[in-house]
């Protein structure tokens, strides 16, 4: 089978991934990046049916609605895609917008 096409991949892949937030110094809060990277791994393995190597969220993403941050994610076999995400509010719900080629 060919690989799937953006649209296609980036419809299979649309989804809300409610995550924690927490405080950090100075009262901001920021998205905890390890749960932010285990909820991509699992989506794109349910959404996809590929398997994941590892997820590489940056730390200290303040929770701002409609910022944008981007993952690093390694497929099974070593190759990278990049998760982009947006923040959806202040509980930081955040979308996963699009899974695209190249890290």
């Amino acid at each position: 089978m060919g690989e799937m096409s953006s649209l296609a991949r980036t419809a299979a892949l649309a989804a809300l991934l409610v995550l924690a937030a927490f405080a950090a110094g100075c009262g901001k809060t920021v998205i905890d990046d390890e749960k932010t990277e285990a909820a991509i791994a699992k989506n794109v393995e349910s959404a996809l049916g590929k398997d994941v190597s590892s997820v590489d969220c940056p730390s200290g993403v303040e929770v701002e609605r409609g910022a944008r941050f981007e993952c690093t994610v390694v497929l099974a076999g070593g190759r990278e895609e990049t998760a982009r995400l947006r923040i959806l509010n202040e509980d930081a719900d955040v979308e996963l917008v699009e899974l695209a080629p190249g890290g």
